[in-house]
This record gives C-alpha cells, sequence and structure tokens, in this order.
C-alpha cells in the first residue's frame, strides 16, 4: 500500500511539472489573447519563440497593438529586430505614432533607427511638436569693432530620412553659432545688428545649415542681443603699447651704439695719445726736435695745467654755495 501511494506521489509531480513545461513552452492564455485580438498565432510559432530565446508576451503583445491600429507587420521583422538587441516596443510605438500623424514611416527604417541608437518614438514626436534648441551666448564683432553678445533659438524638427547617419544637434547649434558670427561680423555697425536683428536669421535661414543633419530648421529667432566690450578700441590701445615698446627698444638700441661708439673714440685717443712718446723719439733720433723745444713744450703743458688748477680753485667756492 506505501509503495502504491509513494508511486501514485511520483507520478503526480511528473504530471504537474510536465504540465507546467507545457505551460511555459505553449503560452496558452498568450495564444488565446492574440487570436482574441485578430492578430492570431499558431502554438507552433509560440513554442518555437521560446526555443529561440525569444519572450513571446513582448513579441506577441507589440504585434497585437500593431493590428489594433491598423498596421501589419509580419512577426518575423518583429522577432528579428528583437534579436539584432532592438527595442520591438518602441519600434511599434513610433509606427503607431507615424500612422496616426499621416508621416510615412516603413518598419525597416525605424528598426534601422531604433538599432543605430537613437530614439525613434522622441524623433516622431519631434517631427510632430517641433522642438526649440537655444544657443549659447555667441560673442561677435561689427567692423566697427564694438562687440555683441546674441543668443538664438532655433526651432527644429526631425527629418526622418537623414535621421540615420544624420548629424545631431550640437551640428545645429555649431552651424548657427558660426552663421551668427558671420553675419554680425559683416555688418558695418553694431548699431544695424541692434536696428534689424531679423537680418541675422534671414542670412543664416538663407544658407541652408540644416544640409546633413538630422533635422530640418524651420526658424531662428534672434532672443537676445547685448553690446558688450569695444573690442577695436582695446586693439588698438594694445598695438600702440607694441609700437611704444618697439620706440623704446629701438631708441635703447640707438643710445647702446652711441656708448659703444663713444668708448671706441675714447679708445682712439688713447691710442694716439701713446704714440706721442713714440712719436718724439723718432723726432728726436731724426734731429726734428731739439732738446729745448722739447723743454718749451714742458713748460706750456705746466703753465697750461697751473691755468686749469687755478680756475677750478676759483670756481670750487661758487659750487659749494650753491651759485
Amino acid at each position: 500500500m506505501t509503495e502504491f501511494i509513494g508511486g501514485g506521489i511520483g507520478l503526480l509531480i511528473l504530471v504537474v511539472v510536465g504540465i507546467g513545461i507545457m505551460l511555459y513552452l505553449v503560452p496558452i492564455p498568450l495564444w488565446i489573447a492574440a487570436w482574441a485580438s485578430g492578430a492570431y498565432v499558431g502554438l507552433p510559432t509560440l513554442i518555437g519563440m521560446r526555443l529561440r530565446r525569444v519572450p513571446p508576451g513582448t513579441v506577441i503583445t507589440a504585434r497585437i497593438s500593431a493590428v489594433k491600429a491598423g498596421l501589419d507587420i509580419p512577426l518575423n521583422d518583429l522577432e528579428a529586430h528583437y534579436l539584432a538587441g532592438g527595442s520591438v516596443v518602441r519600434v511599434v510605438t513610433a509606427l503607431i505614432s507615424a500612422d496616426k500623424a499621416n508621416i510615412p514611416l516603413p518598419f525597416k527604417r525605424a528598426a534601422a533607427i531604433d538599432l543605430a541608437g537613437r530614439d525613434i518614438v522622441e524623433a516622431v514626436k519631434m517631427s510632430v511638436i517641433p522642438k526649440v534648441i537655444e544657443t549659447p551666448r555667441i560673442a561677435a564683432i561689427a567692423k566697427n569693432g564694438i562687440q555683441l553678445i546674441a543668443v538664438s533659438r532655433v526651432t527644429v524638427r526631425t527629418n526622418i530620412d537623414r535621421l540615420v547617419g544624420g548629424a545631431g544637434e550640437e551640428t545645429v547649434i555649431a552651424r548657427v553659432g558660426e552663421g551668427m558670427v558671420s553675419t554680425i561680423g559683416s555688418a558695418e555697425s553694431h548699431k544695424d545688428v541692434l536696428e534689424n536683428p531679423d537680418h541675422i536669421s534671414k542670412h543664416i535661414l538663407s544658407k541652408g545649415l540644416d544640409a546633413g543633419t538630422a533635422y530640418e530648421i524651420l526658424s531662428i529667432d534672434i532672443a537676445d542681443v547685448d553690446v558688450g566690450e569695444n573690442i577695436g578700441a582695446k586693439l588698438q590701445i594694445d598695438q600702440a603699447n607694441a609700437d611704444k615698446q618697439i620706440a623704446q627698444a629701438k631708441a635703447e638700441e640707438r643710445r647702446a651704439m652711441a656708448v659703444a661708439l663713444e668708448q671706441e673714440m675714447r679708445a682712439r685717443v688713447v691710442e694716439a695719445e701713446a704714440e706721442v712718446p713714440r712719436a718724439m723719439a723718432e723726432a728726436f733720433r731724426a734731429g726734428n726736435l731739439g732738446i729745448m723745444d722739447y723743454y718749451r713744450m714742458k713748460n706750456v703743458q705746466a703753465d697750461t695745467e697751473m691755468r686749469d688748477a687755478i680756475a677750478d680753485s676759483g670756481d670750487a667756492p661758487d659750487q659749494r654755495s650753491g651759485r
């Protein structure tokens, strides 16, 4: 009797385990929901999805949503997108939103956008509701040297055709900033820009800055323009200081050359004075200078030195008294 009861319990456990495995491999509730929603999926297909490690709940629920919205998306495409690492739910949600907004969006393009790492749902929303991008404060200088600091708001919407491979918001902001700098820099006066800020918008829009980007620029509005510093005056001051330093350097160079020339002339005088005794000796040997002539010359030198000493002693009291 005990063996019979033990065998019955073991059989019951096997039956329960078998039913659990069957319910896991064959999600009956999901199959019924798909059948009732008009998105019928066969039981072998559901079992195959389990074996391929594709969650039937995610894929079938997304397909039911698509069918209810009037979209016929093949189940194989949804499975392939999931296995490729994409988000089936986001893609289906984006397709439904695009269909309701009359935006042409094939499944392959939506899947490619999702696999590229872009938010396909957000992209569709931006196609319906444009987004406003505000640029940072951009400084530019007009031709009269006055600096202007401007801020613009760029209204863009997603260009789904260029979303894969197209540049992002950073490129749009950089191009708009470049256009603002170019437009302000070509103005003759900062007053012209302050009087007609719409010229900046028109000039930037005419350059087609959205080429190669994932967005389409709808409008560019100048939100604020502030007057900055007088850069032209600062540059002139800096140039004047640089010219002054150059002139001082040249003057110092000329002074140094004059001092060097003076020292050179003094050296030549000393050299010439050193040649005097030698010349006198040669004159004595040649008989051109006598001994009496030499003494008379020495007397004249001594008399001259005495007169200079007397003159210096006479000027000293006046110098001490400050007269």
